[in-house]
């Protein structure tokens, strides 16, 4: 299968286009205040509309309530809803039930006990995240930068789809697809400039040496 490659965190036409143009496979928009990356109804709208039919729409959420997933996609039109706060597999299927999405799961990792959680949400999820686990105290559980153990998914079971994301560059995505064999790679905080801020040479060079890493995988 080939690599999935996600740029998270879109919030201008600029770097929408970029991300398009460059060949991401999904484009990501955060719909949580307390991120530099959120996002407003009226914005993801509009950037909604410009994505259709280019590229896989995925809205990011964290333990939002039905009234807000409702907005969200009243707005965006998604095609995957991301849950990345403390949502249980009863409310994936709860969530799946009321809005017929797919559904992409974000698991923190920081050790192998975290992965015990799998096949919890094996049936309930269409698809998981790995993501470094935020450290205590934090506002937001990802978009930090913060790399985890990709030697913790090397021997990993899964049948269900699974991407990894956090503190991933151009520079280290090439040895995290090696090492975990993930389906597909996430990046948020690393092609900005600053929180929030996003480069559109970096989303570039981080399309670019995803897809590079993706024939080393294949060789």
């Amino acid at each position: 299968m080939p690599l999935l490659v996600k740029i998270c965190g879109l919030s201008t036409r600029e770097t929408l286009d970029a991300a398009l143009d460059a060949g991401a496979d999904m484009v990501g928009f955060v719909f949580f205040p307390p991120s530099p990356r959120h996002l407003g109804l009226e914005a993801a709208r509009e950037l909604g509309l410009r994505a259709k039919g280019r590229a896989t729409k995925v809205a990011l959420t964290v333990d939002a309530d039905d009234a807000t997933l409702a907005g969200i996609v009243e707005a965006l039109r998604p095609d995957i809803l991301q849950l990345h706060g403390h949502e249980k597999p009863a409310r994936l299927r709860e969530i799946k039930q009321k809005f017929g999405l797919e559904t992409m799961k974000a698991i923190p990792v920081e050790r192998a006990a975290d992965l015990a959680v799998l096949p919890d949400y094996a049936g309930t999820c269409d698809r998981i995240l790995f993501d470094a686990r935020a450290p205590k105290g934090a506002t937001r559980p990802g978009g930090l930068g913060a790399v985890f153990d990709w030697q913790l998914l090397k021997n990993v079971d899964l049948v269900l789809p699974f991407m990894v994301s956090g503190g991933l560059t151009a520079d280290n995505v090439a040895e995290a697809v090696r090492v975990t064999r993930a389906g597909g790679v996430d990046v948020s905080s690393g092609v900005e400039r600053s929180p929030g801020i996003k480069d559109v040479d970096m989303i570039r060079a981080f399309i670019r040496a995803a897809r590079a890493s993706e024939e080393l995988t294949l060789r």
